[in-house]
């Protein structure tokens, strides 16, 4: 008798995937596969991922001394040197252990003066490529010379103190994420500190209400300009905003207030860089990565991982555990998912659902993120999990024993670039409303998405946000609230219609990037050779939402209600929005989601008084949110003090409202209950 194989959950939930169920299955093999594999070498996933508490430098409190271990197969010889034995290259050299360890132990009767916290140390390695300084894999702190700009490991022994912090994400409430850099977070033309951090921006992001902060650049990294992007010390956090124990203080703090912390980690791609990264370390160029042109990443000029190795997924998956444990992260956004789920990364031309699992997919990339999530939420159930993909990978946020990879959340990547096109291409009096209704919905039931209209991404030197497309050069001069300016007008009012329309119908979470919740001007350059170093566009003005003579406040504290709003009722819990009507001669869309209504007119001018549309159920109905109020930057309108009665209408057999529907205004009404 022929046993039939058990059809996998994202086949049952998407009949478009029916053709492919074999290769569905096959992914779930693979990782059973690799997982049993993992629980032979360490007995579990949870010790397997322990190696942060192995390698590297770690104190032995059996031995009474310290252990520094370095995985470098293919080297000849490893030295450590530092503060601790005046530089000399040769003095210490570690032994072979086994498996490609090397290993040396210093004593702490002999060494505890010079072997001290603050200590600056690198590991001579002599291989292939020469006998070379480089800073130990798994070293928790990197600092960067003033004079010389050469980066060394820092020996750091802090303790903190985390009594008290029992903080956990609540599932049953969705997030708003506000994403966020340490280094641009102040005002000042300079580095913002994790300190600043905390005294200064988590108050101000509970008071508008977000309830998650989406930390970028905090794995160390050579170069600032990055945005974090280019990692090359993954244990350690970055020395440029303070010393590990102020980044716990500053969670802590988040955690106190309410506030979870997501760490954007990069395990995509790592810099090239031999002085300071993972790039030869043993000599060999398939050390950590793929040998030859596989191993380097064509558009972003950095290395590669190979996931088929063992020591690769133990390092990768060790520093999951590393940040959750160590320092008390709620959960990760994963960047750069599409590029490692495919060797063409992403930019290949993907027009079947086949596609996704046979051409050019990288199956041990994918396995890894299946271990990773699975490896987090073991950890912490309610943690979360974000994987940044714009490939549409079927089950990318579906459970691993359903063929999925396991992530809570995907970005809804498409729906910025949407935003930035649209702005950049077409006519105000030329948008299509089922365009905009289409792409805002276009993701699959089941698959959780992050919306945003706009993050760092669209904010970078060569781009503009959003505000800066609408309203460009009149920032610098038409921002006062006594200054009367068309485009000002419009750029204002479309910018809180395009933030509402996004956060009411793109998804079940939502994301703002730093100070785009008031229209922050300009660009983000960070400092570099082409703009004299400068820290000016590298930093957040703070004081122009804080100034009451300037229009910055009214998008803020439309922000402001918005979030409240859509956090207090709980809209984002209903998966999608109700269409209830759409008028393209009146560029009006009406949609319900959870117990709320929401209107949207994107007309240029077209204003209609006596508006009637279908409504979900009979009652009295009250405005609850409207961008044309005059605190917000708007004209005033609409009344709100009304109450607006659903009439039933036998002949269509319907619930409808009258209401003033004004142009380039968006209302949210609620039934009286």
């Amino acid at each position: 008798m022929i046993m039939k194989k058990k059809v996998p959950g994202i086949v049952k939930t998407d009949a478009w995937l029916e053709p492919v169920t074999n290769d569905v299955i096959a992914r779930i093999e693979r990782y059973r596969e690799k997982l049993q594999q993992i629980e032979i070498h360490s007995g579990s996933l949870l010790k397997f991922s322990d190696a942060y508490k192995f390698m590297g430098i770690v104190y032995d409190a059996e031995s009474k001394g310290w252990y520094y271990r370095e995985w470098a197969p293919a080297a000849g010889a490893l030295f450590l040197a530092g503060d601790f034995n005046d530089w000399n290259p040769r003095s210490h050299p570690l032994h072979q252990v086994g498996n490609g360890i090397w290993e040396i132990f210093l004593d702490e009767a002999r060494y505890k003066k010079s072997f001290v916290h603050g200590s600056k140390i690198k590991v001579w390695v002599e291989g292939n490529n020469g006998f070379l300084p480089r800073i130990p894999a798994y070293i928790r702190r990197v600092v960067q010379d003033e004079d010389t700009k050469n980066f060394s490991g820092q020996l750091w022994f802090g303790k903190f103190d985390w009594k008290g912090d029992d903080f956990t994400i609540n599932p049953e409430e969705k997030l708003f994420i506000y994403e966020c850099h340490v280094g641009m977070s102040q005002e000042k033309e300079g580095l913002g500190t994790y300190n600043e951090f905390a005294e200064t921006v988590l108050p101000w992001v509970k008071k508008c209400g977000y309830n998650a902060i989406q930390m970028m650049a905090i794995q160390e990294h050579p170069y600032y300009g990055s945005f974090g992007y280019h990692v090359a010390n993954f244990f350690a956090p970055s020395s440029r905003f303070g010393t590990p124990e102020d980044l716990k203080a500053l969670i802590k703090k988040a955690h106190e207030l309410g506030i979870a912390v997501i760490m954007d980690i990069v395990h995509s791609h790592t810099v090239k860089n031999l002085n300071e990264g993972l790039n030869m370390f043993d000599g060999s160029d398939h050390q950590y990565f793929h040998p030859g042109e596989r191993g380097i990443h064509p558009q972003w000029d950095s290395m590669l991982f190979d996931y088929g190795k063992t020591e690769v997924l133990q390092f990768l998956l060790s520093n999951v555990k590393y940040w959750l444990k160590e320092f008390h992260f709620d959960g990760f956004r994963f960047d750069g998912v599409g590029s490692m789920m495919y060797f063409h990364h992403g930019n290949g031309v993907i027009d079947s659902q086949y596609k996704y699992f046979t051409d050019g997919v990288e199956w041990d990339a994918i396995t890894y993120l299946q271990l990773a999530n699975k490896l987090v939420h073991t950890i912490n159930r309610n943690a979360v999990t974000i994987a940044e993909d714009v490939t549409g990978m079927p089950g990318l946020a579906a459970p691993v024993a359903e063929g999925g990879i396991g992530f809570n959340y995907r970005l809804g990547m498409g729906l910025p670039d949407f935003w930035i096109k649209l702005l950049k291409e077409t006519k105000d009096e030329d948008w299509n409303i089922y365009e905009l209704w289409n792409v805002m919905n276009n993701r699959l039931p089941g698959v959780k998405t992050v919306a945003y209209a706009e993050s760092h991404d669209q904010a970078l030197v060569g781009d503009k946000t959003i505000a800066f497309w609408l309203m460009d050069q009149e920032m610098y001069w038409s921002m006062h609230v006594d200054n009367q300016n068309l485009v000002v007008d419009r750029g204002i009012a479309l910018h809180k219609l395009i933030r509402l329309f996004t956060i009411s119908l793109g998804g079940h979470a939502y994301l703002n990037f730093t100070g785009n919740e008031f229209g922050h001007p300009e660009w983000i350059d960070f400092p570099r050779e082409g703009n004299n170093w400068s820290y000016h566009y590298a930093r957040r003005q703070w004081s122009l939402p804080l100034n009451p003579s300037l229009k910055y406040k009214y998008l803020l504290a439309f922000d402001q209600q918005m979030i409240h709003l859509m956090r207090n009722r709980n809209v984002l819990n209903h998966e999608f929005a109700v269409q209830l009507n759409m008028d393209e001669a009146n560029k009006t869309i009406v949609f319900s989601r959870g117990d709320l209504v929401f209107v949207f007119n994107f007309h240029p001018f077209s204003s209609v008084p006596d508006y009637i549309f279908t409504v979900p159920e009979q009652g009295e109905y009250n405005i609850v949110l409207n961008s044309d109020n005059k605190d917000f930057g708007g004209h005033g309108r609409i009344d709100e003090t009304l109450s607006y009665p659903a009439v039933y209408n036998d002949q269509l057999g319907i619930f409808q409202l009258h209401l003033y529907v004004t142009n380039r205004t968006a209302i949210v009404l609620s039934k009286v209950k």
